[in-house]
């Protein structure tokens, strides 16, 4: 098993006035040719949009896109038609395939919304776009919930792509281990919140591990703590 740690400060970071954002991979004016991606994991922005401030309509097209949206609530419209606020707990996934057409919007007048959004490169090209949305609000605590997959299963978001997406909160000293579906794929543990061991390295709030090769990842919780967990093909 490797395992690479990247600190939340080695982030690329930009500042637009409206929306504040940090990237973990290579994005927009961000340009780093040692971090353009992990496997077919594209794209992790952390960003802060602004009250009434968002995204005017722009295309995208053969991208999975999965955001995860942390606190306040933001407002989404595309060109299929759906329109609705997306609240925190909720997590959307947007197969945007042959091309869509969408826009984001701080849902809130006087309080700024926090998501991630996601970007996985897709297992087959123009499929049709699709779009889900689910509440993950009130997570089981001490254990680790599958938010996406790619056969919906145990009422995850089914994505186009042999990736996983496990989101976890857990109490301070509790232990927990990860079993990739296929020891062949990337693993990448981002910690949203708090302080852990992965293995025996000790990341904070913010920082993430790139681990490739393993059959089985312990992760220790050394205070309450918030885990994103993706697994990735690496071809």
């Amino acid at each position: 098993m490797k395992t690479k740690i990247f600190p939340s400060a080695w982030r690329g970071s930009a500042d637009y006035g409206w929306l504040k954002t940090s990237y973990s991979f290579s994005f927009g004016e961000y340009h780093n040719p040692a971090r353009m991606g992990f496997g077919a994991l594209r794209a992790l922005n952390d960003d802060s949009v602004d009250a009434a401030k968002g995204f005017d309509l722009h295309p995208h097209d053969n991208m999975e896109i999965v955001t995860i949206v942390l606190e306040g609530a933001l407002l989404h419209s595309d060109s299929m038609g759906n329109r609705g606020v997306i609240p925190a707990g909720d997590v959307q996934r947007m197969s945007a395939g042959t091309g869509i057409a969408h826009s984001e919007a701080n849902a809130s007048k006087k309080e700024p919304v926090k998501l991630f959004q996601i970007w996985i490169y897709p297992k087959e090209r123009n499929i049709g776009p699709s779009y889900e949305q689910k509440s993950f609000a009130g997570l089981q605590k001490n254990k680790f919930t599958q938010i996406v997959s790619p056969d919906g299963k145990n009422g995850s978001l089914r994505i186009n792509q042999d990736a996983g997406f496990l989101l976890g909160e857990f109490d301070a000293g509790k232990d927990v281990s990860f079993k990739p579906e296929n020891t062949e794929h990337g693993v990448f543990v981002f910690v949203v919140s708090g302080k852990v061991f992965v293995g025996k390295e000790k990341l904070a709030e913010r920082d993430s591990a790139e681990i490739t090769g393993a059959k089985e990842i312990k992760i220790t919780a050394l205070e309450k703590s918030k885990i994103l967990i993706i697994e990735v093909p690496m071809e």
